[in-house]
C-alpha cells in the first residue's frame, strides 16, 4: 500500500506519486554552467553531449570546436551560442518517469475534509462526536489521465493543477460531478492506494 500525506489534496496526490518511485522531469546538478564555453567544454565532454549538440543543429567541423574551446573570450556568432546553449539545457534535463500504471488503476482511498455542495464532512477519521467515517474511495481505473500526464510530463503538475486534474478527469469520471462540484478544504489529507 503506497501513502501520500500533505496539506492539500494535490500534495498528497504528489507525495504518493513519489511514493510509487516517479520522479518529475529535473535539472542534474551538474550542469549549472551559465557561459557558451563553459556549456560547449561540458558537453564536448560526453558522447551523449556531441548528440546533443547535433540534433540542436551545431554543424561546426571538429577543427572549429577546438578553436573554440582552446579560447574562452573567442567570440562566436549568437546564432551559435543560441545552439549550444537549447543542446546544453536539453541535455540538463532528466525527463519524468511516466506515471505507473498501478498508480492510475487504484483505488484511491482519500481521507481528509470534502465538500460537493452544501454538504462538507470529515471523511475516513472521527469526527468530533467520536463517530468514525469512510474514506472518499475512487476508482482510479475509470479516470482520463492524458491531461494530467502531459502536465507531469513538462513539469507543470505542482500541487494545485494535480487537484484540479483529478477532480475533473479522475472523480468526476467515477462517480460524477456531486451536489455542486467537489472541494477539499481542509488542511490535512491522506491519500492511499
Amino acid at each position: 500500500m503506497a501513502t501520500g500525506t500533505g496539506d492539500s489534496l494535490g500534495r498528497a496526490l504528489n507525495e504518493l506519486l513519489r511514493d510509487y518511485g516517479a520522479q518529475p522531469p529535473r535539472r542534474l546538478s551538474t550542469y549549472h554552467a551559465k557561459h557558451w564555453h563553459a556549456q560547449l567544454s561540458q558537453l564536448t565532454r560526453t558522447q551523449r553531449g556531441y548528440e546533443a549538440l547535433e540534433r540542436a543543429g551545431l554543424s561546426a567541423r571538429p577543427e572549429t570546436l577546438i578553436k573554440w574551446l582552446s579560447d574562452a573570450e573567442y567570440t562566436v556568432r549568437r546564432g551559435y551560442r543560441e545552439v549550444i546553449h537549447a543542446a546544453y539545457e536539453s541535455v540538463a534535463i532528466v525527463p519524468a518517469d511516466p506515471m505507473p500504471q498501478p498508480f492510475k488503476d487504484g483505488q484511491f482511498e482519500i481521507t481528509g475534509v470534502v465538500r460537493t455542495g452544501d454538504d462538507e464532512r470529515l471523511r475516513g477519521g472521527v469526527t468530533g462526536s467520536g463517530r468514525i467515517t469512510a474514506p472518499l474511495r475512487i476508482d482510479g481505473r475509470s479516470g482520463n489521465w492524458d491531461e494530467t500526464e502531459r502536465k507531469w510530463a513538462v513539469g507543470e503538475l505542482d500541487d494545485d493543477a494535480f487537484e484540479d486534474d483529478f477532480i475533473d478527469y479522475v472523480i468526476i469520471e467515477d462517480i460524477g460531478e456531486g451536489t455542486g462540484g467537489w472541494d477539499f478544504p481542509g488542511t490535512s489529507y491522506i491519500v492511499t492506494v
